[in-house]
């Protein structure tokens, strides 16, 4: 089967071989006689699934015994109020580092339950940037220091792991987690919508310390309590079981590849493939400083933004997907996740030079 290029930041596109072997256990998982959404999450069946995706996803994160893995619902926007709900506890705030849209949507909502410190921000650069190490400005006493490795958007991505000097460090991993390894002993909470590199919407993973769990704030929603989920193995209520099935596959996919290193090696190359294709043009332009560049999220603009419209639509009968810029950035927007091959990258390089020399 011939695919096009899906270059859609989320919902993203996922491995072939993936939703080739959902298609063909659809129907019947394993000789249940059911699909695995008609399964009762608390049957055999499903629980095996289950249990499997996240042995699976500890040993590709490295995630000990000491952190507890949750499959939720609610997307990565719930988690910018379950954070403060759970971590809060009895101090008066947390610091934020602001470096573009999701940052500031997380902090929207810290505010609505305690005092924010904006730690650093690079909005006087338009974004274009992240802080670096010597320029966050910490507050030893908060409850934990929040950031976002990667925006989405803006294609800002941070080239290390803040040290907060044991203030509980949390991380929306949203459009990078499983992209390369991670050292999970260094953070407090790391949450992710799934639609990215994790599987389908409507799943969110959230891996948290287990000595974070348990403080939530009093009055709050029974089903904001990261102890509810905790202590019933995220089956509180009925979970986004197909979503977490696709999830697991996902997993066992990054595993056959190779793990995360493998993963990494792949991305690293996608990423200098693209960026070096626009840096030797002169049509083609990215905002991004060179050292916060995303792996994951590639805007750029032509010279000429009246041609816009016509290099998506060519891109489009090219077989390329979904290239169309955030509508709060404009532009161009790659997003070449886990699941994008080297080949479709190659396709957007040779497709973009002969563009620029039709219309440059």
């Amino acid at each position: 089967m011939n695919r096009p290029y899906n270059f859609s930041a989320g919902p993203a596109m996922l491995p072939q071989s993936v939703l080739e072997q959902a298609q063909q256990e659809m129907l019947d998982w394993r000789g249940s006689g059911m699909s695995v959404m008609e399964m009762s999450h608390r049957g055999k069946e499903f629980l095996s699934i289950a249990e499997q995706a996240e042995a699976d996803l500890r040993e590709l994160m490295g995630i000990g015994d000491d952190y507890a893995v949750l499959f939720l619902q609610g997307g990565a926007s719930s988690q910018f109020s379950m954070v403060p709900v759970n971590l809060l506890g009895e101090k008066s705030g947390a610091d934020y580092i602001n470096t573009g849209a999701w940052s500031k949507k997380a902090i929207a909502e810290a505010r609505r339950y305690g005092e924010v410190h904006i730690a650093a921000t690079t909005e006087a650069d338009n974004f274009t940037r992240a802080p670096e190490q010597n320029e966050l400005q910490l507050d030893a006493e908060a409850a934990y220091v929040h950031y976002t490795p990667n925006e989405t958007i803006g294609g800002v991505e941070f080239p290390y792991v803040p040290e907060t000097n044991g203030v509980p460090l949390v991380a929306d991993m949203s459009s990078t987690i499983l992209s390369r390894p991670v050292d999970v002993s260094r953070f407090g909470v790391i949450y992710a919508g799934a639609q990215k590199n994790i599987g389908p919407a409507g799943l969110t993973l959230v891996i948290v310390r287990r000595d974070l769990i348990g403080h939530a704030r009093a009055g709050q929603p029974t089903m904001f309590d990261y102890k509810t989920h905790a202590d019933n193995g995220s089956m509180y209520n009925t979970p986004p079981t197909y979503a977490w099935y696709l999830a697991g596959l996902v997993f066992q996919w990054l595993k056959a590849l190779g793990g995360l290193e493998a993963m990494a090696r792949i991305n690293q190359r996608k990423a200098e493939l693209l960026y070096s294709a626009i840096d030797a043009s002169d049509f083609y332009s990215n905002p991004v400083s060179i050292e916060s560049r995303s792996w994951m999220n590639v805007p750029f603009t032509l010279a000429d933004p009246a041609l816009d419209p016509v290099f998506l639509d060519e891109a489009r009968e090219a077989g390329l997907l979904t290239l169309k810029g955030h509508r709060s950035v404009g532009g161009m927007r790659a997003s070449i996740y886990n699941a994008m091959p080297e080949e479709g990258v190659q396709a957007l390089v040779d497709f973009m030079a002969d563009f620029e020399a039709r219309n440059g």
